[in-house]
């Protein structure tokens, strides 16, 4: 099942590269930036990573990054230490939570059909609900994309938090 914009965002409660438990209600009052990737070290997942590391803007937001895959800590931790990335990077070894965030499913690489997660993102706003959510990311200008719409979205609040 899909989120849609205005759902709560379940909480989870996963471990990061250095064994740390991250938990998105940890990050209540800021944005956070959730993206689901397929596999630690991996071109595609490489680019996008480093695109969210060298996101200036969306730091300067505020905004909270959190990867996450299959991947354990241990590989976790040589790909942020590779990249200096910077974010935690969740373990999700058993896919319940990319599952719960409709992240999984079926793909078809070089004509290899296989199931698992599908390269997603999913902004969370201050209170914890959806803000943004897109499945089948392309990852070219994708950090830029979710930077715009978090900019796009504080907009929008700011003058009904000045009333």
């Amino acid at each position: 099942m899909k989120l849609t914009p205005g759902d709560l965002v379940p909480d989870f409660a996963l471990p990061d590269q250095s064994g740390n438990v991250q938990r998105l209600s940890d990050y209540r009052g800021r944005y956070v930036v959730v993206y689901v990737y397929p596999k630690d070290d991996t071109p595609g997942c490489t680019r996008e990573a480093c695109d969210f590391r060298d996101a200036a803007e969306l730091r300067a937001l505020g905004a909270a990054v959190l990867g996450i895959s299959r991947d354990d800590s241990e590989s976790h931790a040589r790909f942020d230490g590779k990249y200096g990335l910077g974010f935690p990077l969740l373990a999700d070894t058993d896919a319940a939570v990319i599952r719960s965030l409709g992240a999984w499913g079926t793909k078809n690489m070089y004509g290899k059909v296989s199931e698992g997660p599908r390269r997603s993102t999913f902004i969370v706003g201050p209170d914890g609900h959806l803000v943004r959510a897109w499945y089948a990311v392309k990852v070219d200008g994708h950090a830029d994309a979710v930077t715009r719409v978090i900019r796009e979205h504080q907009a929008r609040l700011a003058p009904a938090q000045e009333a």
